[in-house]
């Protein structure tokens, strides 16, 4: 099957790269200090120039032992914006999301073609209907060893409908990439890890 990304690359060598490759949003500095693209969507460096081929990324992703990260964001949501200022300010969020997994952000009201694992091409508004996607920031996580899958069902380890705090976002990754939703129910491994952090007197409200 022929993608975008593949079809960029057989061509590149006799383009200019910078024609065929996406064009990245310009990014101005808001007056809290986040990274804001045209799109109105908050940004972080790390997140994937991506031709929205979610297969294809998901592949991409796993042949460098790394899972993927959909997150969905929408124009001026407050709860987005806590997200890039709290959790993503936190370096043991950020690096472990960028050892773990690649990220492809979405937009629920946008209209850019994304090629669903199944194959079908859509709006990014109407895929966040078809895969039931109703607030922001929403965090789908899938795992490296998904890739491959040809549906949602298959494709997708975990969500996080809504914004979650820095203890709970970071369980959530580690959740994922370390396999641990093959063989327990997430409500489960928190209490654990809860009832860790007090043993050692740390509480995961405040952490």
């Amino acid at each position: 099957m022929i993608t975008r990304r593949k079809l960029m690359t057989g061509v590149a060598g006799t383009l200019v790269t910078g024609a065929l490759m996406p064009v990245s949003l310009r990014a101005a500095g808001g007056a809290d200090g986040l990274e804001l693209g045209d799109d109105g969507l908050h940004k972080q460096p790390w997140f994937m120039d991506s031709f929205l081929e979610l297969g294809d990324d998901l592949q991409t992703a796993a042949d460098s032992g790394r899972g993927l990260m959909v997150l969905w964001e929408q124009r001026g949501c407050p709860y987005c914006r806590e997200l890039h200022a709290v959790n993503f300010a936190r370096p043991e969020i950020s690096d472990y999301i960028q050892e773990h997994f690649d990220v492809v952000q979405l937009d629920m009201f946008g209209s850019r073609e994304v090629l669903d694992f199944d194959g079908e091409a859509l709006e990014e508004r109407a895929l966040a209907g078809k895969w039931f996607v109703n607030f922001t920031p929403t965090t789908q996580l899938f795992h490296r060893d998904n890739a491959g899958a040809t549906g949602l069902s298959a494709a997708e380890s975990f969500r996080m409908p809504g914004y979650l705090k820095p203890f709970h976002y970071l369980s959530s990754l580690e959740f994922v990439a370390e396999g641990h939703y093959e063989t327990q129910r997430f409500q489960r491994y928190l209490q654990d890890k809860f009832a860790k952090l007090r043993e050692q007197g740390i509480d995961p409200d405040v952490w």
